[in-house]
């Protein structure tokens, strides 16, 4: 029998604007949003629908908007009858899968995200680090190339076959490009990030990240989550506290989620939250997988 995964977007989706539609022309959407918005410290709403552009790009907005958005949508998804058998995120997607899975509440999981985007930007800023995406060189070629590196330059997100990230001091990561064009690579592009997210240069955020996760109680349910880190479910609140210590500092193993959950069955993903970025990701990695984009008032309405 066919199964369904919801999956969810990362960082990088966001808009301004996001959310606006739904918020105004449907009801269920603005309880749910305003449960999220009073559970939060910062004017998410203000940001959210009107911007500026600028302070939406800020980590500590853009997480909790992106998975606020993407939660939102997954309950609307669900009381249309959809539900996922997997449930999966790409990055900070991760913590919009913890409330698709109903591990954690609606807004459990936004007030998670936000101490992560809060902690993130603070040790960020200690480093002087970045991201850079290598086009057009297997996976293996760029890490042996990395090896070769003085600093600290590491591959992260392994996107799709002929896209994987890498992250590091901005001194790495520049020398690596020039390297990784030399041994064959298509482009290497800097990404406009504060920060070099999923390397170990990150390892405080995780630090700081597991002492908040210590204090939550994580309902493991029938929905099951795959991990970033490691692309095999989360069947504990040990295992589940352990990832989000991990994810901040490690990889982002989304060739391998894609192929797992297609080895469990599942022939319809669908992509919830901001953007089209993973249904691109996917049809690289598998093109038999039906993927549906769930992004907007109107995507709700043509199911």
């Amino acid at each position: 029998m066919s199964k369904i995964a919801f999956v969810y977007p990362g960082q990088g989706t966001q808009y301004v604007g996001m959310g606006k539609e739904l918020y105004e022309n449907n009801e269920r959407a603005r309880l749910l949003f305003d449960k999220i918005f009073s559970s939060l410290d910062i004017d998410l709403k203000k940001v959210m629908f009107e911007g500026p552009e600028e302070t939406l790009k800020s980590t500590e907005y853009t997480q909790p908007a992106i998975v606020g958005l993407s939660l939102v949508l997954t309950e609307l998804l669900k009381e249309r009858g959809i539900r996922p058998n997997y449930v999966a995120g790409h990055s900070v997607g991760e913590f919009a899968a913890f409330g698709g899975a109903e591990y954690l509440s609606l807004e459990e999981a936004v007030k998670l995200v936000a101490k992560r985007g809060e902690i993130m930007k603070k040790v960020a800023a200690k480093v002087d680090g970045t991201m850079a995406a290598i086009l057009g060189l297997d996976s293996g070629k760029i890490q042996e190339v990395l090896r070769n590196i003085s600093g600290v330059a590491e591959a992260v997100n392994f996107n799709e076959p002929n896209q994987t990230v890498i992250a590091g001091t901005r001194e790495a990561i520049e020398a690596a490009c020039v390297a990784l064009k030399e041994a064959g690579a298509k482009r290497a592009m800097p990404l406009a990030v504060s920060g070099p997210f999923h390397s170990s240069l990150m390892k405080e955020a995780g630090e700081e990240l597991k002492k908040y996760a210590d204090k939550l109680n994580f309902n493991i349910g029938e929905i099951k989550i795959i991990a970033n880190t490691t692309a095999t479910f989360l069947d504990s609140n040990e295992e589940t506290k352990d990832e989000i210590y991990r994810q901040s500092f490690g990889p982002v193993k989304w060739i391998d989620t894609i192929n797992k959950l297609k080895a469990e069955g599942v022939t319809k993903i669908y992509e919830v939250g901001p953007g089209k970025v993973l249904a691109g990701l996917i049809k690289k990695i598998d093109k038999d997988i039906e993927v549906i984009n769930i992004d907007s008032l109107e995507s709700l309405k043509t199911l």
